[in-house]
């Protein structure tokens, strides 16, 4: 099991598999599909180490272990008890354990905890606990139980990078997909007019400086009987520097956001890049330089503001953009289209709409450079 390649999930947020798909494929991952959720790649434990460390997109990374068919608890119970642990599981670490049921004959997900719980604690010897690092997860399908193990422990947004967040952050995993959604590829500048804590402007930096998102941190699949350290060194040696011949400009009203931003750029080795002011929206003026991409997530009303005061905000962004940013392209996100279309920008139609913190969000993508 732990020589041949097997299935790897990346989970990420419905409505942006396509873009996940699009990286993994980039990113020299073998048979990327995507379904709802995320994508499926094939691999073997070296490619679970490189997703965490190289996937900008990826919420979690799954590495599906196994699977057998079980058509009741005593033929789960039976058929835990034999599966190999040993090869993925260490006895000295704490293992928690999830399920769910889906059209099978075994439909009590917490039978299908107890069960598999104790085939691990006796058969292997791990201990059983609440706030395991290590989550296997078990899925019980058409009677097929397929066995899979996070090997993210933190969701992936968690770069190690920002301490300091404003309301409403967005998180960076969302960030680097709408940035791709809006064909940015690390060649061009991006500017942030309402940057918060400076997701937008820190994630596109990182992308053309080609530093990878997860080398700041750890991961659960450290914990792992199939873990190799002097592997995984020499698979985290830092790629050499890459130039940028440009700066990533992030602007907000707020001088707590501004000073935000800053630590969180210093943290992510990109403050020599980046340029963050205070400076309201009305002052906004077109870098010096070549032209690139503005992207922006406004306030949406629904948690922060006043709804029916925000349309006049976004009424002068639009005129600000068009006044002034010819040649620049528009990504903006909101959880309203409404707001989206009183800015007057020549939107093209939304993608599908991606959760974001209880909400609803949609990316609203200019198809050409503004005239």
């Amino acid at each position: 099991m732990t020589d041949e390649p097997f299935e790897i999930y990346l989970v990420t947020p419905p409505g942006l598999e396509p873009a996940l798909c699009q990286e993994a494929r980039e990113k020299g991952f073998a048979d990327p599909v995507a379904s709802v959720g995320g994508v499926t790649v094939r691999g073997g434990w070296p490619e679970v180490w490189r997703a965490n460390l190289d996937l900008r997109g990826a919420t979690k990374v799954l590495a599906r272990i196994g699977a057998f068919r079980a058509l009741h608890l005593a033929q789960l119970d039976k058929r835990a008890r034999k599966f190999p642990w040993a090869e993925v599981l260490r006895p000295d670490q704490p293992v928690k354990v999830e399920a769910s049921c889906k059209g099978s004959r075994i439909y009590h997900a917490g039978a299908v905890v107890q069960r598999i719980s104790a085939a691990i604690r006796e058969e292997l010897g791990a201990p059983i606990a609440e706030d395991a690092e290590i989550r296997v997860m078990a899925r019980i399908e058409d009677d097929l139980c397929t066995i899979s193990v996070d090997t993210s422990g933190e969701l992936l947004h968690r770069r190690g990078h920002k301490e300091a967040v404003n309301k409403a952050p967005l998180r960076e995993t969302l960030a680097a997909l709408f940035l791709r959604e809006c064909g940015y590829d690390g060649t061009e500048p991006v500017l942030d007019p309402m940057c918060g804590s400076g997701t937008f402007v820190i994630e596109a930096a990182e992308i053309a400086a080609g530093l990878r998102p997860g080398r700041s941190r750890d991961f659960a699949f450290e914990r792992l009987a199939t873990f190799d350290p002097a592997a995984w060194d020499r698979l985290r040696e830092p790629p050499p520097a890459r130039p940028v011949p440009f700066r990533f400009l992030g602007h907000d009203r707020d001088a707590g956001a501004i000073a935000m931003s800053r630590a969180n750029a210093e943290r992510a080795g990109v403050a020599g890049i980046t340029d963050f002011r205070r400076q309201p929206l009305a002052e906004l003026q077109r870098p010096e330089g070549p032209p690139g991409l503005v992207m922006v997530n406004p306030p949406y009303g629904t948690r922060i503001g006043n709804k029916k005061l925000l349309y006049a905000l976004y009424a002068s962004l639009g005129e600000v953009l068009r006044s002034r940013f010819s040649g620049w392209r528009v990504g903006l996100v909101t959880s309203e289209p409404s707001l989206a279309r009183a800015t007057g920008l020549p939107f093209a139609e939304p993608g599908l709409p991606v959760p974001h913190g209880g909400l609803k969000v949609g990316l609203h993508r200019t198809a050409a450079p503004l005239k």
